[in-house]
């Protein structure tokens, strides 16, 4: 089943591997260049900043990002409806194999964030592939690798790797690690609260299983991985916002930002190396 041009315009046609905010931040700037933008769910690592993110649209949840929406679509069908229509960034949890049936993407990108994983090798599955933070190395796995720490997001590597997790977390209202409560061990993660909420120290934030897992300080509540969900061993369940009245949960933030404009500036040296080779 292949795409078909609509009123004799093909739009580029990007698939991007995650639902977390980086991933959105950069489906929303694609799509406000005319790529028709699938974003492909993974369940690992949950995502806890969904205010931030369109993640919580595969749940059929309203959710707008600078004035673009996305759509949870179930098959091939549902995608060319959403690719003629033009209106929306599309959702699915259909994975790669699955959307390359439609066509070859124009552009892949892993935006999992799956830092301490076995990273696939995505060149020639997409005609540019693009991976983001850790585990990537341009030439090896995939076709151009971006930088998301601190100090050197953005930045675009042509050859070589990007650097190694230093599991520390940027500061935000002087907090790092400590803003975020992790999961001991696998479980089903049960929660009432909302995010924006706020809590207070030794407040029951949600239960592991029938483990209570209680905020670490007074704040804000940033972002908590979505009530039901089933989670593995040390990943992140809740973040908090230390600023009080200045924090903010919701929208697309600076870092998320930062790396989605680097994506734009990769498709920019892309082209212009390929045009060097003609």
């Amino acid at each position: 089943m292949q795409a078909q041009p609509v009123g004799g315009h093909r739009r580029p046609f990007a698939v991007i591997l995650g639902t977390n905010e980086i991933a959105s931040a950069a489906a929303v700037r694609l799509h406000q260049r005319d790529y028709f933008t699938v974003l492909s769910h993974d369940p690992f690592p949950p995502v806890i900043r969904r205010r931030m993110a369109f993640h919580d649209a595969m749940f059929d949840e309203a959710i707008t990002l600078d004035g673009v929406s996305a759509k949870r679509t179930e098959g091939l069908r549902d995608l060319l409806t959403l690719r003629q229509q033009g209106q929306q960034v599309a959702i699915t949890e259909m994975g790669l194999t699955d959307l390359l049936v439609l066509q070859m993407p124009d552009l892949l990108i892993d935006a999992r964030m799956q830092k301490y994983q076995v990273t696939p090798d995505l060149r020639h599955l997409a005609r540019l592939t693009i991976g983001l933070g850790p585990s990537f190395a341009a030439g090896k796995n995939c076709d151009l690798a971006i930088e998301t720490r601190p100090g050197k997001r953005g930045r675009i590597v042509q050859n070589g790797a990007t650097e190694r997790p230093d599991c520390t977390p940027r500061p935000l209202g002087g907090r790092g690690e400590e803003r975020f409560v992790r999961s001991g061990f696998a479980g089903r993660w049960y929660t009432p609260l909302e995010i924006g909420q706020r809590i207070f120290k030794d407040f029951p934030a949600g239960f592991l299983d029938n483990m209570p897992v209680l905020a670490p300080f007074d704040g804000v509540l940033r972002g908590v991985v979505r009530d039901g969900q089933e989670v593995q061993p040390g990943v992140k369940l809740l973040e908090m916002d230390p600023r009080g009245r200045n924090a903010v949960w919701w929208g697309m933030e600076e870092h998320a930002l930062n790396i989605a404009t680097a994506v734009l500036k990769a498709l920019i040296l892309h082209a212009s190396r390929v045009g060097d080779d003609e």
